[in-house]
């Protein structure tokens, strides 16, 4: 597989470190040129670095902005045309999530995460989709979660965030069926990262699958142009089955006494 993404250029958000550094290096590993694009420059610099010195591609592109400003994706789109960049394969990886109760929790990062899930990754979708589709060719992954099946007590706005994307990339690639543009969702479980840096909730290494695996993963599946990708370790696609088949209140439930279990609803900010 390591030769289907020849002659590729992939812009990948969220870049700057975690999943979508992971997905930046995999890519180029198959001999894509990559498109890196978050808020963090210096990352980005040292990143397109990186892959210059240990891949030997000088073509990495930096581009800084914030998908969950306002402005943020007319801004990447703007710099994306000044440059004269054409993407052809858009892989919207970059999220963010808060834990711990709904109410208990700052509001302004939760309304940044529906910002960058959502908002986001619906404007870069519909630009640089229309011109996919105009092409002919090329393709979007949109980096979902297995959170997106169920409702989530102690991480609501994020699993209704990772819901959307569920919805509207399944939905989107029954419109573009047919056009030669592929649209894949991909639904890792937990990932050795640091998502829940900067407060009192971890993740259990013992059942996190490392961001390497699941962006090798990923790109395996679009290669094979499946539909769906279940990234991680086969249990994960296992626990998405009940949330379809049981009543909806019975699921939040269990998924309530699960993150009760990994004490997510007493999740406190660190100092």
């Amino acid at each position: 597989m390591t030769d289907d993404y020849r002659g590729v250029t992939a812009l990948v958000t969220g870049a700057s470190k975690g999943l979508g550094r992971a997905y930046a290096l995999e890519l180029t590993r198959r001999g894509a040129r990559v498109i890196l694009l978050a808020r963090s420059e210096g990352s980005l610099r040292e990143l397109a670095t990186h892959i210059r010195e240990q891949h030997g591609r000088p073509d990495a592109e930096v581009i800084t902005g914030d998908l969950a400003a306002p402005d943020g994706p007319d801004r990447v789109l703007r710099e994306l045309r000044d440059r004269g960049l054409t993407v052809d394969l858009l892989l919207n990886n970059a999220g963010a999530g808060s834990a711990g109760p709904f109410l208990g929790r700052p509001l302004e990062p939760q309304l940044r995460s529906v910002g960058l899930n959502v908002v986001g990754l619906i404007a870069l979708t519909h630009a640089i989709g229309a011109e996919l589709v105009a092409r002919g060719s090329g393709g979007i992954i949109n980096v979902s979660s297995t959170a997106a099946f169920q409702p989530m007590p102690y991480q609501a706005s994020y699993a209704a965030t990772k819901a959307f994307v569920l919805s509207f990339t399944e939905a989107l690639a029954e419109e573009l069926r047919g056009t030669g543009v592929h649209v894949m969702a991909a639904h890792p479980g937990a990932i050795a990262t640091g998502f829940f840096d900067g407060t009192s909730a971890t993740i259990d290494p013992r059942v996190a699958d490392t961001p390497a695996t699941v962006a090798a993963r990923t790109l395996d599946d679009y290669a094979r142009r499946r539909a769906v990708s279940y990234p991680g370790r086969a249990v994960n696609r296992a626990l998405t089955w009940p949330a379809r088949l049981l009543p909806r209140t019975v699921v939040a439930r269990i998924a309530g006494a699960f993150n009760r279990r990994q004490r997510l609803h007493e999740v406190a900010d660190l100092a």
